[in-house]
């Protein structure tokens, strides 16, 4: 019997999380989860995380375990600027993405090297990329979305809101088939429930179709948010691998 190759085997991806860095230019943190019984054959959605004001990229990556731990690869990246912000010892590293459109050109260096970092690491679909925004994160997930919607699968916005100072939705045409899911939580006092209502008849305006669903919480993120997000995402790529198309953003 052939002797058995440890090398291959320490090499062979297993489910958790890893670090690393994104040149973008500077060295930047990136951190992976890879799904149970990973399979290099199979061409995984990708989920790009976005933390909230005073979080990080690890706190927030925590929840993908959470929305599945088989589905996805997800990854996920920290704020432009550290913030004071639950500056303590339980959140001492805490960042954020910064005012509205502030360091977008910067954001998504970021985001698209981060993608192709992770697309040189592991197998994905880049048809099948999803980001995922949480709070602050939300926002800059609507914003870079609806700039470059022909690069996404789809929106997660959990209790955020579109950008304010900006006219976020005036690619009426190349928007309209972009899918957003919207979960807020009923008693969200930083951005109401209402507001938030706003922000998804503004899109229904725009010729949008975005599923909206609210929650029995505050401005934190309620368990059900991610099965359901989880549920609407194998939805979209079960429907779409139906109609025969590679991607459901164009």
């Amino acid at each position: 019997m052939a002797p058995l190759n440890l090398s291959l085997i320490t090499q062979q991806p297993t489910e958790g999380f890893y670090d690393s860095k994104v040149f973008s230019p500077a060295a930047l943190p990136l951190r992976t989860f890879l799904p149970v019984h990973y399979e290099p054959n199979y061409a995984y959605p990708l989920i790009v995380y976005l933390h909230a004001h005073g979080c990080n990229e690890e706190q927030v990556l925590r929840y993908a375990p959470h929305m599945s731990r088989r589905n996805y690869i997800s990854i996920s990246l920290r704020g432009m600027h550290a913030t004071m912000f639950k500056k303590n010892l339980k959140h001492k590293n805490a960042y954020t993405w910064g005012p509205d459109g502030s360091c977008d050109a910067m954001v998504e260096d970021y985001i698209f090297n981060a993608i192709e970092k992770t697309q040189d690491s592991y197998n994905i679909n880049l048809n099948r990329v999803f980001l995922a925004g949480f709070c602050e994160g939300a926002t800059l997930a609507y914003r870079m979305a609806f700039q470059y919607p022909e690069k996404f699968a789809g929106i997660l916005a959990l209790n955020g809101h579109l950008p304010r100072h900006q006219a976020p939705l005036w690619r009426v045409q190349a928007l309209k088939n972009l899918p957003v899911f919207m979960g807020h939580g009923i008693a969200n006092s930083v951005v109401t429930s209402r507001s938030a209502e706003k922000d998804r008849d503004s899109m229904i305006l725009a010729g949008m179709n975005p599923f909206w669903r609210t929650y029995g919480t505050n401005h934190r993120i309620h368990a059900e948010m991610l099965k359901d997000a989880n549920t609407w995402i194998m939805e979209k790529i079960q429907n779409d691998n139906k109609a025969g198309r590679s991607s459901f953003s164009a």
